[in-house]
C-alpha cells in the first residue's frame, strides 16, 4: 500500500511538474501578449495537472470499472468549468482593460482624463492615478503657460523702464559732452540726475537677478533662529529716510519674542520691499504701520499702507512679476525701486515654507508674512 502511495505520488508530482513548466514555458512566450491569453494559460495548466493526477490514479488499476468513468467524467466538466471561467474572466480583463486604453487615448488636448468605472480594483488604482498625473500635468502646463506670459510681459516692461532712463542718460552726456551745457549749476544737476537713474539701474539689475535665483530655485537660505523684533527694527531703520523724504509716518509694534528659524538677510529684504512698497503708495502725512505678533503657532509680520486700497479684481495678482496695476511697475521719482519688490516678497517667503497675501484694510491695504513659529 505504501508503495503504491509512493507511486502515485511520484507519477503526480511529475506530471504536474511537467505541466508546469509546459505552462511556465507558454507564458514566457505570451509575456508581451494580452493578460487574457496568461489567464487561459494558468486555467489550462491547473485543468491538465489535475487531469493527469487523475489518469495515473486510473490507470493503477485503483479505480476501475463505473467509478472510474464517473471519476473521469466529474474530472473533466470540472476542467471545461475551470477554463469556461478562466476565459470568462479573461475576456472581462482584458475589456476592462481595453476601456482605460480607449479613456487614455480620449483625453482632450486640455489633458481633462475621465476614469471609466467598474474596473477591477488594480486597473481602478492604475485609473486613479493616471488621473492624478493628468491633473499634475495640467497644473504644470498652466503655470508653465502663466510664467512664459509673464515672461513676455517682464521682458516687455524691462526693455521700456530701461530704456527710459537711457535714454535720458544718453541726451544729458550727448549735452555734457558737446558743451550745450556749460554752467555749473546746470552741469551739477545733469551729474546729480546721471548718478540717480544708474542706481535705479543698478537696483533694478540686482532686483532681476535675484527673481531669476527665485524661480531657477538656486535661492539658499542660511537659516537660523532670529527675532521678528530685530528684523522690523532694522526694517524700519533702513527706510527712515525715505519716509522722511515723502513726509509719511512709521510705525512699529512687535509683540514680546517672537522666535522663527529663517535667513535673516532674505527675509529682512522681502519685509523691506514690503514697506518700501507701503511708503511709495501711501501719500504725504499718511502713515505705515508694521507689525510682528504670534499665535496659534504661526508668526505674522504685516505692513498696513493708507495707498486708498487696490481693487478687488487686482488683489489675487498683486505679487505676479507682470502685473501692471495702476504704479505698480513705475519707478519713483526718488529711484526707490523698480517695481518688482512684491513678486522677490513672495518668492522669499515661499523658500521659507511661509505664505504671503494682501488685503483691503482701512484706509489702504495690509501686507501679511505668516511663518511658522520657532519651537
Amino acid at each position: 500500500m505504501i508503495n503504491e502511495m509512493a507511486l502515485i505520488v511520484a507519477v503526480t508530482a511529475g506530471l504536474g511538474l511537467l505541466v508546469a513548466l509546459a505552462g511556465l514555458g507558454a507564458m514566457w512566450i505570451l509575456r508581451e501578449r494580452s493578460i487574457g491569453a496568461m489567464l487561459t494559460v494558468v486555467a489550462v495548466v491547473t485543468v491538465v495537472a489535475t487531469l493527469g493526477g487523475v489518469v495515473a490514479i486510473t490507470l493503477k488499476m485503483i479505480i476501475e470499472g463505473t467509478p472510474r468513468d464517473i471519476v473521469l467524467s466529474v474530472v473533466a466538466m470540472g476542467g471545461l468549468v475551470g477554463l469556461g471561467v478562466a476565459t470568462v474572466l479573461a475576456r472581462r480583463v482584458v475589456a476592462a482593460s481595453r476601456r482605460l486604453v480607449d479613456a487614455v487615448h480620449a483625453v482632450p488636448a486640455s489633458g481633462e482624463f475621465t476614469p471609466p468605472t467598474g474596473l477591477p480594483a488594480e486597473l481602478g488604482t492604475i485609473a486613479v492615478s493616471l488621473d492624478h498625473a493628468y491633473r499634475r500635468l495640467r497644473l504644470a502646463g498652466e503655470r508653465e503657460r502663466a510664467l512664459e506670459s509673464a515672461r513676455r510681459e517682464l521682458v516687455a516692461w524691462v526693455s521700456h523702464d530701461l530704456r527710459t532712463p537711457l535714454a535720458g542718460m544718453r541726451a544729458m552726456a550727448e549735452a555734457l559732452e558737446d558743451g550745450v551745457v556749460s554752467d555749473p549749476g546746470t552741469t551739477g544737476r545733469y551729474h546729480r540726475q546721471i548718478r540717480l537713474e544708474v542706481d535705479r539701474l543698478s537696483g533694478m539689475v540686482d532686483d532681476l537677478f535675484e527673481l531669476s535665483r527665485i524661480h531657477a530655485g538656486a535661492l539658499r537660505l542660511s537659516r537660523g533662529r532670529i527675532g521678528l523684533g530685530d528684523l522690523v527694527a532694522d526694517a524700519l531703520a533702513g527706510v527712515e529716510e525715505l519716509a522722511r523724504a515723502k513726509g509719511v509716518r512709521l510705525t512699529g509694534e512687535v509683540d514680546p519674542v517672537i522666535p522663527v528659524q529663517a535667513d535673516a538677510a532674505e527675509l529682512s529684504r522681502a519685509l523691506r520691499n514690503l514697506v518700501v512698497n507701503a511708503i511709495t503708495h501711501t501719500p504725504g502725512d499718511g502713515t505705515v504701520v508694521v507689525r510682528a505678533s504670534a499665535g496659534d503657532g504661526v508668526a505674522r509680520l504685516s505692513v498696513t499702507d493708507c495707498c486708498g486700497g487696490i481693487p478687488a479684481d487686482d488683489l489675487p495678482r498683486v505679487f505676479d512679476v507682470a502685473f501692471r496695476g495702476e504704479t505698480a511697475r513705475t519707478p519713483t521719482a526718488d529711484g526707490t525701486g523698480a517695481g518688482l519688490g512684491l513678486a522677490i516678497a513672495r518668492g522669499i517667503v515661499e523658500a521659507h515654507e511661509g505664505e504671503i497675501g494682501v488685503v483691503n484694510s482701512g484706509p489702504g491695504c495690509r501686507f501679511e508674512i505668516r511663518l511658522p513659529l520657532s519651537a
